[in-house]
């Protein structure tokens, strides 16, 4: 198997299949991020006269082939190389010459693999941002639409107060507002460059570490050596956290539409063909994107759990156990993509019912509306209660069902102007973070 690491003995057969497991399977995603920074520290051997004019020259252009080709997708790893980052090397090497082969001075495997998976997980926050604002308007947009259709609010499962699909919708959008803390939380972490710190000890050669970062365009380096390795697990860690937060918000939004979707409710509805029948009942219309999302929520809040065991009781520097963190973390930035484009979807084709609070049974929602009408009208709160409690069990309450919720954040002032600034302000520190 050819690899960076082949000395003259090479790896047994069955020991060098165990060692790269899946690498291949998930390494082509980070083909162009291996390019872009064998690129940059191409361009810094040559200022450091590591390299000539001549030999950086077509290292560039070989490996702007090899972009090319990526972008086509007509890149391969061939049988019998380990990884991508073995690969783009062997292929260099074959095309460039003797200059290929000194593409490797200054660096290490580690520092080059992590560098080619925070350019690769710096892409793709920014895909996810991208995806969580569009579900962020579309929750908005229902919110104004809604405003005034009232719904009930529930605690412990039962009915409570009067709420709104205003309240509802609005109050979800706002949640993505703080998963995009996270986000960004996470973005900055990932955000600093770890090339050059070699094997995690840095090295004799007098790299420019300052020209990679700004190549690369990362926010800063990551500046001791050690800690550039140690990031190795963190960062990935830190991004599964903010994956989990937002998966935590879909999940339980898709609670609530499958609920809300059952017979018993009939709060919401979609159309025919986004929901799915049974093999034996004619009438069913079941939630099944719904409970996979659901579902899909609750594998992605256990990744951050899952990296923390893995990474647990290493000590610094680099260690085999890092190869699995691909794994666990690639396809969940997977699912949550999918599931974010899934969510806006369905949402885009959400049917609710004007008229929910028509049924009597209902009319126990207006119940904290009387104690406090009869509050403003002077009576102490614990006197209205009571009262009021009185006529509930004796079956002699009568519902008023006028709403006057004025205060910020209830039913008659939902704020979306405010939430739309809390949004812009988490946005506006992602776009200082990418100048």
């Amino acid at each position: 198997m050819t690899t960076l690491w082949t000395k003259e003995t090479p790896a047994d057969a069955q020991v060098a299949a165990f060692t790269v497991g899946h690498d291949r399977e998930y390494d082509l995603r980070l083909a162009r991020y291996d390019i872009r920074g064998s690129l940059a520290h191409v361009k810094m051997l040559a200022s450091t006269g590591l390299l000539t004019a001549s030999e950086a020259a077509s290292l560039c252009t070989e490996l702007n082939r090899l972009a090319d080709e990526v972008a086509a997708g007509a890149f391969r790893i061939e049988d019998g190389t380990e990884d991508v980052h073995s690969q783009i090397e062997l292929t260099l090497t074959r095309r460039a010459g003797d200059a290929g082969k000194k593409i490797h001075a200054g660096r290490s495997r580690n520092d080059q693999v992590l560098t080619s998976v925070k350019l690769y997980l710096k892409d793709e926050i920014e895909q996810i941002k991208t995806a969580v604002v569009r579900l962020f308007e579309q929750l908005q947009s229902l919110s104004e639409t809604h405003r005034a259709t009232l719904l009930p609010g529930y605690t412990h499962g039962q009915v409570a107060m009067p709420s709104s699909f205003g309240l509802w919708f609005g109050a979800y959008a706002e949640t993505l507002v703080d998963d995009l803390y996270l986000l960004l939380a996470a973005h900055r972490i990932v955000d600093q460059n770890p090339l050059g710190s070699a094997a995690g000890y840095g090295n004799s050669f007098p790299l420019d570490r300052d020209r990679t970062t700004n190549e690369l365009g990362f926010r800063c380096l990551h500046y001791n050596a050690v800690a550039a390795q140690m990031s190795r697990g963190k960062s990935e860690k830190a991004v599964a956290g903010a994956l989990a937060a937002i998966a935590a918000t879909l999940n339980k939004l898709a609670a609530d539409c499958i609920l809300y979707l059952s017979q018993n409710y009939g709060f919401i509805s979609f159309p025919d063909g986004l929901v799915t029948g049974s093999s034996i009942m004619p009438h069913k219309k079941n939630p099944d994107v719904w409970e996979l999302v659901r579902a899909k929520a609750n594998r992605l809040q256990s990744v951050p759990n899952e990296i923390a065991l893995l990474t647990t009781n290493i000590p610094h520097g680099y260690h085999r156990d890092y190869q699995l963190l691909k794994e666990i973390l690639f396809p969940a930035i997977d699912t949550l993509r999918d599931m974010l484009g899934m969510m806006l979807f369905m949402l885009q084709h959400i049917t609710v019912n004007r008229d929910i609070l028509a049924d009597a049974k209902y009319d126990a929602l207006f119940t904290v509306e009387e104690v406090n009408r009869r509050v403003l009208a002077g009576e102490p709160f614990r006197e209205a209660y009571r009262q009021v409690g009185q006529q509930v069990a004796a079956g002699e309450f009568v519902a008023d069902k006028r709403i006057a919720h004025t205060h910020k954040g209830s039913i008659g002032n939902l704020c979306h102007a405010e939430i739309r600034r809390k949004l812009d302000d988490v946005m506006a520190l992602f776009l200082a973070d990418a100048q």
